[in-house]
């Protein structure tokens, strides 16, 4: 098997639904990001947005993401939507042995946003959600090894995941 699989992609696209699915699937340790980011600087991602800016939440999530990559423990580990904004998360996914884009269009994002709270996102919407995934494609595109549909049931996504990280 691979030694780690990280996963990138828009956000609602499934990152931690999937990695904990394949975390449990492949028996190993989940780290999802944004929830490191929460314990290391004691405030939720989308109020550490609010209270701090956009520039202090990249600089946190740049450090919780070196935290997660360093953690030999973390089997599969789930980043922010927008890790790879900075070039110093990028430069570090870069060097991972498996990235993968989790994809879906941006209907199905829509849907799964649904109420919740996402200071970067505003009132979610299908423009505001197109804008965001087309301004992030080269950039997933540049650290992702694969990419997957994660509009698939999760089960299928995983098994996906599983075939092209533990190779027959």
């Amino acid at each position: 098997m691979t030694d780690r699989v990280v996963l990138v992609g828009a956000p609602g696209v499934g990152k931690t639904t999937i990695g904990r699915a394949l975390a449990a699937a492949l028996d190993v340790e989940f780290c999802d990001v944004d929830d490191l980011i929460a314990t290391m600087s004691g405030e939720a991602c989308a109020s550490l947005l609010r209270n701090q800016g956009e520039v202090a939440f990249r600089v946190a999530e740049a450090s919780a993401l070196a935290a997660a990559l360093a953690d030999a423990a973390a089997g599969v580990v789930a980043t922010g939507g927008g890790a790879v904004e900075t070039a110093s998360s990028r430069a570090l996914l870069a060097d991972e042995p498996l990235v993968i884009q989790l994809t879906a269009p941006p209907e199905v994002l829509l849907a799964r946003l649904g109420d919740g709270d996402r200071p970067l996102l505003g009132a979610p919407s299908l423009e505001r959600l197109n804008q965001l995934v087309e301004g992030r494609a080269v950039l997933y595109a540049e650290v992702a090894d694969v990419s997957l549909d994660a509009s698939a049931p999760v089960d299928d996504v995983v098994a996906a995941i599983i075939a092209i990280a533990v190779p027959a």
